[in-house]
């Protein structure tokens, strides 16, 4: 019988529904997973006005982040790729000083950990896909770029009522059709769509890595804990 390892945090955005069952299902026995809902108003998931609500849930993350220091985490997840997006470099660079210094804990962004999980793979170039509108699309693009990353593919999911009715087929499938020889890895940004459960299947049918925003925050949380254990069927990165 495993005992209490670590506890991990996340600070997940309203109406993403398969953050939550994602992380409870693939942690590691012994390492216990607590969330908290960010504050955003409009219609969790739209394509329209998530500019709007990302800057809610950045105005409002330290009382998020009060809430989830109650149950003693060991580090603190900001499970939502795009608020990085909007933030940009230098705004995430400062958010996670101040919360490290607020919580004295290790504090870690979904996107900060793509970064990380990409130079461990050493992958420079790579095709992104995403749930988002084009223009959030288009800024995670720039993103990557800004941190010295080639984007040589790009693709996003039109027509779509939300973000969050997205299924772990549907990020198969997006992941597929983004996908071109020059890249060396592909990455399905956006942690309100389910896709642990696809990525070894894309890794055997492309022939190499994929990583998602999920697996990324997962496995680079796990890392801050202290906690190094291979995790099967959630492709190569945390494998």
């Amino acid at each position: 019988m495993i005992g209490y390892r670590a506890r991990i945090g996340f600070l997940v955005p309203p109406g993403a529904p398969t953050v939550e069952p994602e992380m409870y299902t693939h942690a590691p026995q012994g390492v216990s997973v607590h969330f908290t809902r960010m504050v955003a108003s409009g219609t969790p998931g739209s394509h329209q006005g998530q500019d709007e609500r990302n800057l809610s849930q950045i105005a409002h993350l330290e009382e998020n982040v009060e809430l989830l220091m109650h149950v003693k985490p060991d580090v603190i997840v900001m499970a939502h790729t795009a608020s990085s997006y909007t933030l940009g470099r230098q705004g995430e660079a400062e958010l996670v000083a101040k919360m490290r210094k607020k919580t004295g804990k290790p504090f870690i962004t979904a996107f900060g950990s793509v970064l990380t999980a990409l130079a461990h793979l050493n992958v420079e170039k790579l095709a992104l896909c995403a749930p988002y509108n084009a223009e959030s699309t288009a800024k995670g693009k720039a993103y990557l770029e800004a941190h010295g990353l080639a984007v040589v593919a790009m693709k996003n999911l039109e027509g779509i009522t939300s973000i969050y009715d997205q299924t772990a087929e549907g990020a198969y499938r997006l992941a597929r059709s983004v996908d071109v020889p020059k890249a060396q890895a592909v990455f399905i940004s956006g942690v309100g769509m389910p896709t642990l459960s696809v990525l070894d299947a894309l890794e055997r049918d492309l022939g190499k890595p994929v990583i998602s925003s999920a697996s990324a925050m997962l496995w680079n949380a796990l890392r801050m804990a202290g906690v190094r254990e291979s995790l099967p069927g959630c492709g190569q990165l945390l494998r």
